[in-house]
């Protein structure tokens, strides 16, 4: 049987030891592909307002920087840029370049991570601040079948364009046309249907959930959707605690 890690309190550890414990394995061929989500005690993935900030914690934003400064690159489908209002990806050069030098993230040169964006049909307004204010190209993961006026429009507005797919994205291509750029340390920040359909096509590798001292109610969904039941197994890698009573806990496939 599978031992519960013991539970950490979060105070305990400074950025280093923190990256630790978040640490990305060694090169892989394929990738490594995490999730990072936050949710309320009864499994609600947005708060007021139908967003995911709402249910922010200190402890939720500390961990969800340092996933950012570990990553090569932020996967995230367009509804949940427009719904969250994306903009670039905002890191540290020094923290980036310190933790490519201790091999676990991070950038040679301390460049922040690109935005990759899934949208079969490129339904992405090239005006968008995730395009506009990218210090690294924004990425656009679309089809064959998108149409062309909107392709011309974001790669003119300094986005690039990558076809993984003819009418549909498979959601197997997505790692792999990632890693094909170098891009092999994935963090994917929803929403939900992309995780779900990237879990049910059995690409994800890790899960960093955080759970908020709330309880919300409602209608909100969970963290994952998708058209078919899928049953993944998971292995707890730590549990972290916070003061104020946020947990956040690392799910490894097993």
């Amino acid at each position: 049987m599978q031992r519960i890690p013991d539970a950490i309190q979060l105070t305990d550890l400074d950025t280093g030891a923190l990256a630790d414990l978040y640490a990305y394995p060694g090169e892989q061929e394929r990738g490594w592909v995490r999730v990072n989500f936050v949710s309320s005690i009864d499994g609600a993935v947005t708060g007021s307002g139908g967003v995911s900030a709402a249910l922010g914690t200190p402890a939720d934003k500390q961990v969800f920087h340092l996933l950012r400064e570990l990553a090569e690159v932020v996967l995230v489908g367009a509804g949940t840029v427009r719904a969250e209002n994306y903009g670039g990806a905002q890191t540290d050069p020094r923290l980036r370049r310190d933790l490519h030098a201790r091999g676990i993230g991070g950038h040679p040169d301390g460049a922040p991570p690109p935005i990759a964006i899934v949208t079969a049909s490129a339904a992405l307004d090239p005006d968008h601040r995730v395009i506009a204010t990218a210090r690294t190209p924004t990425l656009i993961l679309t089809t064959a079948a998108a149409p062309a006026e909107r392709v011309r429009a974001l790669t003119d507005a300094g986005a690039e364009v990558i076809v993984i797919g003819d009418e549909v994205i498979d959601p197997r291509a997505v790692p792999d046309a990632l890693a094909a750029r170098g891009l092999r340390r994935v963090l994917c920040e929803g929403g939900p249907q992309l995780f779900g359909s990237l879990a049910g096509a059995g690409v994800v590798d890790e899960l960093c959930l955080t759970t908020a001292p709330l309880l919300i109610g409602g209608a909100a969904r969970r963290i994952s959707v998708s058209h078919e039941e899928f049953g993944v197994r998971m292995t707890p890698a730590h549990v972290l605690f916070d003061s104020e009573g946020t947990i956040l806990t690392r799910w490894v496939r097993a």
